[in-house]
Protein backbone atom coordinates (compact mmCIF):
# COMPACT_ATOMS: atom_id res chain seq x y z
CA UNK A 1 0.00 0.00 0.00
CA UNK A 2 1.38 3.11 -1.11
CA UNK A 3 -0.40 6.45 0.36
CA UNK A 4 0.17 10.34 0.49
CA UNK A 5 -0.94 10.71 4.24
CA UNK A 6 1.59 11.13 6.42
CA UNK A 7 -0.61 9.54 9.64
CA UNK A 8 -1.47 5.38 9.05
CA UNK A 9 -1.81 3.77 12.10
CA UNK A 10 -1.82 -0.71 11.44
CA UNK A 11 -3.62 -1.98 14.24
CA UNK A 12 -7.00 -4.94 14.41
CA UNK A 13 -10.50 -4.35 13.88
CA UNK A 14 -11.75 -4.56 17.37
CA UNK A 15 -15.44 -4.36 16.00
CA UNK A 16 -17.68 -2.87 12.80
CA UNK A 17 -21.54 -1.49 13.72
CA UNK A 18 -23.28 -1.28 9.82
CA UNK A 19 -26.30 0.64 9.87
CA UNK A 20 -28.40 1.60 7.03
CA UNK A 21 -25.88 3.47 5.31
CA UNK A 22 -22.96 4.01 7.82
CA UNK A 23 -20.47 1.73 9.40
CA UNK A 24 -18.75 2.54 12.13
CA UNK A 25 -15.27 0.90 12.49
CA UNK A 26 -12.69 0.62 15.81
CA UNK A 27 -8.78 -0.35 15.43
CA UNK A 28 -6.93 -0.83 18.28
CA UNK A 29 -3.25 0.84 17.02
CA UNK A 30 -1.68 -0.11 20.23
CA UNK A 31 -2.54 -1.80 23.64
CA UNK A 32 -5.40 0.52 24.77
CA UNK A 33 -5.76 3.08 21.59
CA UNK A 34 -8.06 3.24 19.11
CA UNK A 35 -9.25 5.09 16.63
CA UNK A 36 -12.92 5.53 15.49
CA UNK A 37 -14.13 5.70 11.77
CA UNK A 38 -17.35 6.52 10.42
CA UNK A 39 -17.62 5.32 6.69
CA UNK A 40 -19.97 3.91 4.11
CA UNK A 41 -21.47 0.76 4.54
CA UNK A 42 -21.01 0.00 1.06
CA UNK A 43 -16.89 0.82 1.38
CA UNK A 44 -16.96 -1.30 4.80
CA UNK A 45 -18.42 -4.11 2.83
CA UNK A 46 -15.74 -4.00 -0.29
CA UNK A 47 -13.16 -3.54 2.05
CA UNK A 48 -14.44 -7.27 3.95
CA UNK A 49 -13.96 -5.60 7.40
CA UNK A 50 -14.49 -8.30 9.89
CA UNK A 51 -12.92 -8.33 13.83
CA UNK A 52 -9.57 -9.12 14.14
CA UNK A 53 -8.61 -8.10 11.28
CA UNK A 54 -5.78 -6.16 10.35
CA UNK A 55 -6.35 -3.01 9.16
CA UNK A 56 -5.25 0.82 9.16
CA UNK A 57 -6.53 3.83 10.21
CA UNK A 58 -5.29 6.71 8.46
CA UNK A 59 -5.86 10.58 9.54
CA UNK A 60 -5.19 13.07 6.85
CA UNK A 61 -6.45 16.41 8.00
CA UNK A 62 -4.83 20.07 7.25
CA UNK A 63 -5.38 21.30 11.47
CA UNK A 64 -4.41 18.80 14.21
CA UNK A 65 -5.99 20.99 17.82
CA UNK A 66 -4.60 20.35 21.11
CA UNK A 67 -6.12 21.08 24.45
CA UNK A 68 -5.50 20.62 28.00
CA UNK A 69 -7.96 20.69 31.14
Amino acid sequence: MKISARNAMKGTVKSVVSGMVTAEVVIEVAPGLEVSAVITKSSAENLGLKVGDEAYAVVKASDVMVAVD
